[in-house]
């Protein structure tokens, strides 16, 4: 027993941080199934399907809002409070949860955690990295318990006072870690609440927090004292900005008179109901109108936008804004005839560049594949199994409708691209990194041709 225990900790030790990083996720998932498969979990006392329980276990942890059963409906309270948890942990990360509990058990982190915990969060450096950690724990309970008081008295008025503070609780959870996991059931999200002022803002707010980037917040909590942004934090405001203002023109517009979307509403709510689809595709999967009824050129706008996601060290997914800015602005710089890639008096290195295009091109491989064999298996148009993908890679979550009728090879797929897409982009990217050496000599130099 002792030989054996010895090899364990061996192994673990001679684990790379992204390799605890994926098999600390899939932990948590599988002990999120098991939970979910329990007579308890569910409302009528049956045991849930290990396919069913996985799947949403997956989309839970991976932060993506895709259901195969409704969640408000089929699990009951302990079911339901088991997926809010998955969502927190899979959200923040394990590794920021265990060491919320080492904080608070009093025990010190060693160096292999502290170099876990970068990865998981994104930073190019140790220094401060516990004090980031703290920082992240603290915003997050604090800005989920605000909105989570507002939503809940809001919904309080539908549901009664027990009943609606649970619902701001989860939505308020649900949204800042970007799950788009609802309770309103019958797969309505939040459709009721097209034209709701409080229920639309307060999870665009949430959504928006949750999916700029940990760093980001921290930088500008500390901006009145260190007087400035980094590069990363303006790039990263900047696009989400412009990727906000674009997306609600370009859905006000093409969904202006769709008389099952936008057509019906009054012109205050209908930019409102726009704003709100241009902020959810950024990860977070809730949605105030039915996705399955915008226009296809819609429907194809908002994959775009669910490809690029969310920003980088934040509960969302996607290729991260950071990799669509540096890709913009690296044509950009070509276009103009500049060897480097400059943007606001900085000079990008190019090993980002590189890392940028590793990143959309295994992802973009990644989504072609699955949406062909899906094409193939599903027997659906190739915009809805798309659209299916993406969402699941984006941990998104928005659904044209398609999520409960797949087969069980289509829920396996989906399960993997929801895992992949939490997971896989940057910590494939640091692994290929990781193992990258150094050359020992240059090669000679010979052009192709390209373009």
């Amino acid at each position: 027993m002792a030989i054996n225990t010895k090899k364990e900790i061996n192994f673990f030790r001679r684990l790379t941080p992204s390799q605890i990083l994926v098999l600390g996720f899939a932990g948590v998932i599988l002990l999120g199934t098991v939970l979910l498969m329990l007579p308890i979990s569910t409302k009528d006392g049956t045991v849930t399907p290990f396919l069913d329980a996985l799947f949403t276990a997956t989309s839970a942890v991976c932060v993506t809002g895709l259901v195969v059963v409704d969640t408000g409906t089929y699990w009951s309270l302990f079911g339901q409070i088991v997926i809010l948890l998955l969502i927190q942990v899979g959200g923040l990360g394990f590794m920021t949860i265990a060491t919320l509990f080492a904080i608070l058990l009093g025990r010190r982190i060693n160096l292999r955690e502290r170099i876990v915990i970068q990865e998981a969060l994104n930073q190019a450096s140790l220094e401060g990295i516990i004090k980031l950690t703290k920082q992240v724990i603290l915003f997050t309970f604090s800005f989920e318990g605000v909105f989570a008081v507002i939503l809940g008295l809001r919904f309080s008025l539908d549901y009664g006072f027990i009943k609606g503070m649970w619902f701001g609780v989860f939505h308020a959870v649900s949204a800042f870690n970007n799950a788009g996991f609802d309770l309103i059931g019958n797969f309505k999200s939040l459709t009721p609440y097209v034209g709701d002022v409080i229920v639309n803002l307060s999870i665009a707010i949430l959504i928006i927090a949750g999916g700029i980037g940990f760093y980001v917040i921290s930088e500008l909590f500390n901006l009145r004292k260190k007087g400035r942004l980094s590069l990363h934090s303006k790039i990263t405001l900047m696009t989400t900005g412009l990727l906000l203002l674009v997306g609600t023109l370009v859905i006000f517009v093409m969904e202006y008179n769709n008389d099952k979307t936008l057509g019906a509403l009054p012109f205050g709510e209908k930019i409102l109901a726009a704003f709100f689809q241009a902020v959810t595709p950024r990860t977070a999967g809730f949605n105030t109108v039915d996705i399955a009824a915008l226009h296809p050129a819609t429907q194809y706008f908002i994959i775009i936008l669910m490809f690029i996601g969310a920003s980088p060290g934040s509960t969302g997914g996607g290729v991260k804004t950071t990799t669509f800015a540096v890709l913009t602005l690296a044509v950009i710089n070509i276009i103009l005839g500049r060897d480097e890639i400059l943007v606001y008096n900085r000079r990008l290195p190019r090993e980002q560049i590189f890392k940028a295009i590793a990143i959309v091109m295994i992802s973009l491989s990644l989504i072609n594949i699955v949406t062909f064999i899906l094409t193939f298996t599903e027997g659906h148009n190739i915009l809805m199994n798309m659209f299916e993908t993406v969402s699941a890679f984006g941990t998104v979550g928005l659904s044209m409708g398609l999520t409960p009728k797949l087969s069980e090879l289509g829920r396996i797929l989906i399960i993997l691209m929801m895992f992949f897409g939490r997971v896989g982009p940057l910590t494939i990217t640091y692994a290929l990194a990781q193992r990258r050496k150094k050359a020992l000599f240059t090669l000679p130099e010979e052009k192709v041709m390209v373009g």
